[in-house]
């Protein structure tokens, strides 16, 4: 059997497992979800989260190294952060529109008056953007600071390209490391499944139907939103920019997706992303390396869709009107944040609680999502990952295209500049003769 059809058959194991505990058997839950359930989750996450830095380090470098040009990592980090601002955009646009169309939060009742959340504040975008450049990169590796590190990434890969033959043995070095890496993503993927059913068990039966039930419209209207960016925005992008179909795109991601879903990381399952991208999507290393570690640390397509759901939900559950100014706000905040807030822990509702303040809404509305922010935690994770793997595929086919392009015109120019040939006309056959 396949690796990700196991992880498949976990998913929906673990899922019917967590359901029928809830129903039926809440009382035991609790134990066993301590001693086996959360256990196998910790331990697949640990494993994952432990080879995170090495692979971000070693596949950015080799990445930056790769593309060698200054221009091309100018030109390619310029469409990938532009990709990921528009389709951020387009996220929550759809998000609000969903939320305004379906008004999760005018359906059922929900009490207010105890409602207590004390909301974390985020770093401004001005002082993340500043403190992209590490004064200690070994500091910036043991506290996982991911824009830090792929700054010092990319400054390493730089200086090997430019060095050439003169640290050829360190890029060997580096090289040989990041085989090392792949290697244990194999052997930790083989524990995949059994951490994928402990993690989905853990998230369904903890939540309980009562909560599912009241939120239910809310869960709906975040899904849908997902559905419609992953297929439209990913699928439209792939279709129209990279010219190749969305369902060889989809079904070829699906076995990353799954793990990212199970995780609720794209961060920390991005050793896995990153190698279902280079051998089922056939994305160039170089490409992916650089890429999708960059999209796992500011690509929060998701976790935007969210936001606006949110936002659109607390404000009709306290009877507030949001205007068109304050709608356009949600969109822009949401969108400088999903860079500004890169790296901080509990990303997804720090960043709802700037969208809120910046319209002025209780942030205490945030605790109503709370109890299921776990369950679409895990879609948007995925869909997140997902957007990495199609701006990738999509830098790719453009960066392909212009290389042929270019190749073209070379020989077109040397065709002009080799000196003409007197040719002589063969009487027996009436060819040129060579």
């Amino acid at each position: 059997m396949k690796l990700s059809t196991k992880i498949v058959l976990a998913l929906i194991t673990g899922g019917i497992t967590g359901l029928l505990i809830n129903l039926f058997a809440p009382g035991i839950f609790p134990p066993l979800d301590q001693y086996l359930f959360t256990p196998l989750g910790k331990i697949f996450l640990s494993l994952i989260n432990m080879l995170v830095v090495p692979i971000v380090f070693f596949s950015i470098t080799l990445g930056t190294a790769g593309l060698g040009d200054p221009k091309k990592l100018g030109r390619i980090g310029l469409k990938t952060v532009s990709f990921f601002l528009v389709t951020t955009t387009i996220a929550i646009t759809i998000a609000i529109s969903l939320g305004l169309i379906m008004q999760p939060g005018s359906v059922g009742s929900f009490e207010t008056s105890n409602m207590q959340y004390e909301a974390r504040e985020a770093p401004p975008v001005s002082e993340t953007l500043l403190g992209i450049i590490p004064t200690n990169p070994i500091q910036s590796f043991a506290e996982g600071n991911m824009l830090q590190i792929i700054a010092f990434s990319i400054f390493v890969g730089l200086g090997l390209a430019m060095l050439g033959e003169k640290t050829k043995g360190l890029l060997n070095l580096i090289e040989q490391g990041n085989e090392l890496m792949m290697y244990l993503v194999n052997l930790v993927m083989k524990f995949a499944p059994y951490g994928t059913f402990g993690l989905i068990v853990s998230a369904i039966g903890s939540q309980g139907l009562g909560a599912i039930k009241a939120m239910g419209l809310y869960m709906i209207v975040v899904l849908l939103a997902l559905l419609l960016h992953a297929v439209f925005t990913y699928g439209g992008s792939v279709a129209l920019i990279a010219k190749k179909n969305p369902l060889w795109f989809f079904k070829g991601f699906a076995p990353a997706a799954s793990v990212v879903f199970s995780t609720s990381s794209s961060s920390a399952s991005l050793p896995v992303s990153m190698k279902t991208a280079q051998e089922n999507l056939k994305i160039p290393k170089s490409v992916s390396s650089f890429v999708q570690p960059l999209g796992a640390t500011i690509n929060m397509d998701g976790t935007a869709i969210m936001q606006g759901v949110a936002t659109v939900f607390i404000a009709q559950v306290f009877g507030i009107e949001l205007t068109v100014t304050q709608l356009i706000t949600v969109v822009l905040t949401a969108v400088l944040a999903s860079i500004g807030t890169a790296g901080v822990p509990g990303v997804g509702l720090i960043m709802l609680a700037m969208v809120l303040n910046s319209v002025n809404l209780p942030v205490e509305g945030i605790a109503l999502i709370i109890g299921v922010d776990r369950l679409l935690d895990m879609t948007r994770s995925a869909v997140n990952s997902t957007g990495d793997a199609a701006c990738a595929l999509i830098i790719a086919k453009t960066e392909t295209e212009k290389e042929e392009i270019e190749l073209e015109k070379e020989v077109q120019t040397s065709k002009v500049l080799l000196p003409q040939k007197q040719f002589n006309h063969c009487p027996q056959c009436a060819q040129l003769d060579d």
